[in-house]
């Protein structure tokens, strides 16, 4: 069976001041999409960032691999394609509505990730990490 969290991904924690910068690098990014009159993309854009900041840290180890950055390159293509082409409300969303949205789309990264790791690995990895 495909694990798609493994053990180091279950110890993932963000140290108090990272969460201080990320929630004051928001408000910036905000007042921009509210200066091009463009803020109803704010929320998408920023959740996007997100889940893309966290595939890329669950999967910190494969950093050193070309085809790690290429994949990821191809899903912020895919997530910028969506954020400007599906039209976005400007009114209110609850938190419980977009949670679920973004960790599917969090699933489906890893995921993708996953299926391109098995990939470049070649037909034999499969049988290798059973045997380890």
């Amino acid at each position: 069976m495909n694990k798609i969290m493994t053990a180091e991904d279950k110890k993932l924690r963000l140290p108090w001041w990272a969460v201080l910068c990320v929630i004051f690098g928001t408000i910036p990014l905000g007042l921009l999409f509210l200066y091009f009159g463009k803020l109803n993309l704010a929320l998408p854009v920023l959740d996007s960032a997100a889940m893309i900041a966290i595939t890329i840290a669950m999967r910190w180890r494969l950093r050193r691999h070309v085809w790690f950055w290429i994949a990821m390159a191809v899903i912020v293509a895919l997530h910028v394609l969506l954020i400007l082409y599906v039209p976005w409300t400007n009114k209110w969303v609850p938190a419980p509505a977009i949670i679920p949205i973004a960790l599917v789309d969090l699933y489906v990264m890893l995921k993708t990730v996953s299926i391109v790791e098995k990939f470049m690995k070649g037909p034999g990895a499969a049988e290798d990490e059973h045997l380890q």
